[in-house]
């Protein structure tokens, strides 16, 4: 009888599937934007405004944010765990980030509604 060591967090397929599905959502967005804005005959701050303005559009870029950070926490956490072998320093980088990307997410959302 072979006695099974548990150990790692066991993510797999949750994290490759939302690191897939992240990417497929910021890449459809920055399409979208780019898109949007090559047909536009002049790019100035009222054409900023009137896209940011629409709600779909304040929507779409807080759900690619949210994508980002989460691409980028599932990324971050993987290369600590591989590489990053003390506990507490590879700790003390996993709270880092943590902080790091919910003030960045209060700051997407300042920014996206902060000017009503």
């Amino acid at each position: 009888m072979v006695d099974r060591i548990a150990s790692g967090a066991h993510y797999g397929v949750r994290d490759w599937l939302a690191q897939r599905v992240t990417a497929v959502v910021m890449a459809l967005y920055s399409v979208f934007m780019v898109v949007h804005l090559l047909r536009q005959p002049a790019l100035d701050f009222n054409v900023w405004q009137g896209l940011f303005h629409s709600l779909p559009v304040r929507l779409a870029s807080l759900l690619f944010a949210l994508s980002l950070f989460l691409h980028a926490w599932v990324g971050m956490r993987d290369i600590f765990m591989d590489y990053v072998h003390h506990t507490v320093v590879r700790l003390a980088l996993h709270v880092a980030v943590i902080l790091a990307l919910v003030a960045y997410t209060a700051w997407a959302v300042q920014i996206l509604w902060g000017g009503l």
